[in-house]
């Protein structure tokens, strides 16, 4: 799975440790859902699109 986390991060400023406090995980969540080593849960998903105010397709990105 593709996401643009990394991207929207730095246009929101966040940390990678200010994201995940804003989303209730771990920083290491972060890293490894950046790094396409996790794939988070769709709680996790929607909570990621609400803090960037975009939907759960423009962060990822099925590569079935």
């Amino acid at each position: 799975m593709i996401n643009q986390i990394k991207v929207l991060r730095a246009r929101h400023s966040f940390t990678q440790s200010e994201l995940a406090k804003a989303i209730g995980v771990s920083r290491q969540t972060i890293n490894a859902i950046e790094k396409g080593k996790f794939s988070p849960s769709l709680e996790t998903a929607f909570r990621l699109a609400k803090v960037f105010s975009c939907s759960i397709e423009e962060i990822f990105e099925w590569e079935g």
